[in-house]
């Protein structure tokens, strides 16, 4: 599941990304002076030594491109994306989304051991990067248009635009996050739910601020999905999981960008509806996901517990409506209408023609 999952993102990032900070607000006193060594990896890594974010960064010595390898607090990241301003912005980037991973959760976690990162200058350089690595599932992530994935705990990415580049990596992030350190596996409405939330951002002081509030592209589809009456009941939204979009749920002429929508919308209910009455029970749904425990059938814990076995529908139903009842207390038929009011409020201001998405006949 996580493969197709993989595969769909590709197709829901084109208008979302971080808003790019200016230009001067990247040059150093040394700039002027070192920018002749912007063309090499060892000039590139004294050019980057002096941010506050970066730990380590040296030359990367590989078999795809020049390359650098740069060390933060939490990140190994590997690029052969050598653009200076936008490289410099990378460590940055990523640090600010791994504190916004923590917020999702009541306490901080912690590991000694570093998310890796592969960022690729170009797309030929990622496709041979992961036939060299992925073995029997090269073929799937190849069929990637324009994006990322995350395999064995490590996110490859490559240049696809500033603004791309970085919803994707934020959105796959949230993925490799829970990888590394939730002992449990989410069910795709969660999971996928969390990994809008770090689509669309700002830059701030040097650090970038996520936005999931200014997320146009779900909202926009959000939007359309109302106008049109296709909202999906929060009863079936639950049991979804990307893949079942594909093939047109229910007619939906959508496909898999209705999917991220809703749980963009879902997982934004319950955080906020209601001055955020239910917070306290996702923080505990979370934490129990973290730390390993969930107070749900064993059978069910088994499967997210071991990442060696493949999810199935059935394990992605059963949990979704495990968690749904014992953290929130409420069947979701009863819910629903709470929730399809939640959407349109929240879309109540999205303009479509500005946007240029245009209804389905």
């Amino acid at each position: 599941m996580r493969l197709l999952t993989a595969l769909i993102l590709c197709f829901l990032t084109g208008w979302m990304g971080c808003a790019s900070p200016s230009v001067s607000s990247f040059i150093s006193p040394a700039s002027e002076s070192s920018s002749p060594k912007l063309t090499t990896p060892e000039g590139l890594a004294e050019y980057l030594r002096t941010e506050p974010t970066v730990r380590h960064v040296q030359a990367w010595d590989n078999p795809y491109g020049q390359g650098v390898m740069i060390e933060t607090a939490h990140y190994r990241i590997h690029s052969t994306l050598l653009e200076p301003l936008m490289l410099r912005q990378v460590p940055s980037f990523l640090e600010s989304a791994f504190r916004a991973y923590q917020s999702q959760l009541p306490g901080t976690l912690t590991s000694s051991k570093p998310l890796v990162v592969y960022l690729f200058g170009t797309r030929q350089q990622w496709e041979t990067y992961t036939r060299d690595t992925a073995g029997d599932n090269a073929d799937i992530y190849l069929q990637i248009q324009a994006g990322a994935y995350v395999a064995d705990g490590v996110c490859v990415a490559y240049d696809i635009g500033r603004r791309q580049t970085f919803s994707v990596l934020g959105h796959e992030g949230w993925h490799q996050f829970t990888q590394q350190y939730f002992a449990y596996r989410l069910p795709s409405w969660l999971d996928e739910g969390i990994a809008t939330l770090f689509e669309t951002c700002r830059y701030e002081r040097g650090r970038f601020v996520f936005e999931p509030t200014s997320n146009m592209m779900r909202l926009g589809t959000l939007k359309l999905q109302s106008l049109e009456g296709r909202l999906i009941s929060l009863n079936e939204l639950l049991v979804l999981h990307p893949g079942q979009m594909l093939s047109g749920y229910n007619g939906d002429p959508h496909g898999a960008a209705s999917f991220y929508a809703q749980v963009y919308a879902l997982v934004r209910f319950l955080r906020e509806e209601g001055y955020g009455i239910r917070l306290r029970a996702y923080h505990a749904m979370l934490h129990g996901a973290a730390y390993g425990d969930w107070p749900i059938d064993q059978a069910l814990l088994q499967i997210a517990a071991d990442r060696d076995m493949a999810l199935t529908v059935g394990w992605n139903i059963q949990i979704s409506r495990a968690l749904f009842a014992h953290y929130f207390g409420k069947d979701p038929i009863a819910m629903d209408d709470e929730y399809q009011a939640f959407c349109r409020k929240i879309t109540y201001p999205i303009q479509l023609k500005a946007m240029q998405i245009i209804p389905a006949e």
